[in-house]
């Protein structure tokens, strides 16, 4: 159970425990003690951006943090497929892309959702390691999309969708659209019509709501011109509202088997709490609710968590040089003994490593993107701690909201 610091600091003075953590600061007894410990509650505010995470006992807070997830996956696995499929275009005489129809294992989940579902396990798991966990409460949501998009729709009209009675999404969108170009509304008499990707298609899909009808002239001119942002979806994006619903059992499961104390809420309930007790809202607050201790008092200290990937695999630059050569895409990994996301001190301040160069300069900065130093010597740094997919900032303060709310 935690203690206060100069408790800390005479258990390792007399060599009575030792540090086995840094951030958050961990020490272990090494002698036998009562092995009386308090029972702790973990909420956990599942989210497909944010995390929000509360250790709290009937009066204190132990633990809060919230954590960033990784957003970049779909688009670095479709920068890869194409690479891919360029890479297969040029060394085979244009074969045309591999026959993917493939069976895929039981219980395979995309990447994207795959890489939050580990994420949220491996924060409950360091919970776990730092602190004696009695019970772990999971807020899960479903969204109904369909509702989403129609507040009135009932029984069959489930089966009966916008695209019925259309061949396939072109002809759909080009009725919808009046068979009319939506930029310069059939003023340039341009007869053939194309249907554009309003955000790109590697990101955004082959959905209605992101397409729009133009005429092949004002098609051209748009993207010779680079007007791709004036145009604004028909409806925002489903996407967090399917991975929520994709992820919730496949998660639960698997902490279910590794810890069997693990429980559900939802939302409307976390809603309920929060409000009967005058909180505000934010990822940590909610987490403090759904550990079924929403007035326990603030330690003071939170934490913010980053999930960052471990290395850039691509090889090679895009860009083919003179000569067919390509361009080596791959930097020094250490540069003057540091490399990328390590926690450094600069000037007596904690920060993370998130841009160097070959000339010993580092672009130093918080996990929230503040800028500490964009161009600091190597002489100045002191490294505490090496990089790692999941980096660690500690704050004063109470819970609030440091990362957009999402």
């Amino acid at each position: 159970m935690p203690c206060s610091p100069r408790k800390a600091r005479l258990l390792l003075k007399q060599k009575k425990a030792k540090v086995v953590r840094r951030t958050p600061f961990t020490i272990q007894l090494l002698y036998g003690s009562s092995g009386y410990k308090q029972p702790v509650s973990l909420g956990v505010d599942m989210g497909t951006r944010h995390v929000g995470i509360s250790a709290t006992t009937k009066k204190d807070v132990l633990f809060e943090a919230e954590a960033q997830l990784r957003t970049d996956i779909v688009e670095l696995l479709a920068i890869r497929r194409q690479f891919r499929r360029s890479r297969r275009n040029r060394k085979t005489r244009y074969r045309e892309a591999r026959f993917l129809n493939r069976r895929k294992p039981e219980g395979w989940l995309p990447p994207s959702i795959q890489h939050k579902i580990n994420s949220h396990i491996k924060l409950i798991d360091l919970v776990h390691n730092i602190l004696p966990v009695t019970s772990v409460t999971i807020e899960v949501a479903a969204f109904d999309t369909q509702k989403l998009k129609n507040l009135n729709i009932r029984g069959v009209e489930y089966q009966q969708g916008e695209q019925m009675g259309f061949w396939n999404v072109r002809e759909y969108v080009l009725y919808r659209d009046n068979h009319t170009c939506q930029y310069c509304k059939g003023k340039k008499k341009d007869p053939v019509l194309q249907v554009h990707h309003i955000e790109s298609r590697k990101t955004g899909g082959d959905s209605p709501d992101n397409l729009i009808t133009l005429c092949k002239t004002c098609h051209h001119e748009i993207h010779e011109k680079g007007l791709e942002h004036i145009f604004q979806r028909k409806r925002p994006p489903m996407r967090d509202a399917s991975q929520m619903t994709a992820m919730r059992w496949a998660m639960f499961s698997r902490i279910r088997e590794k810890y069997s104390h693990a429980n559900i809420t939802y939302g409307y309930i976390t809603k309920c709490i929060r409000i009967a007790n005058g909180l505000s809202k934010s990822h940590m607050v909610d987490a403090r609710c759904i550990s079924g201790n929403p007035l326990a008092k603030p330690s003071g200290t939170v934490y913010l968590l980053k999930f960052v990937r471990k290395n850039n695999r691509q090889l090679h630059k895009a860009t083919i040089l003179k000569g067919g050569k390509r361009k080596s895409n791959k930097a020094p990994r250490f540069v003057k003994g540091f490399q990328l996301f390590d926690k450094v001190v600069y000037e007596r301040k904690e920060c993370f490593i998130f841009g160097r160069r070959s000339s010993g300069y580092f672009d130093l900065r918080l996990l929230d993107g503040t800028k500490v130093h964009a161009s600091a010597s190597w002489k100045k740094l002191k490294r505490v701690e090496h990089a790692s997919t999941l980096l660690i900032e500690r704050r004063k303060g109470d819970s609030s909201p440091t990362f957009a709310l999402a």
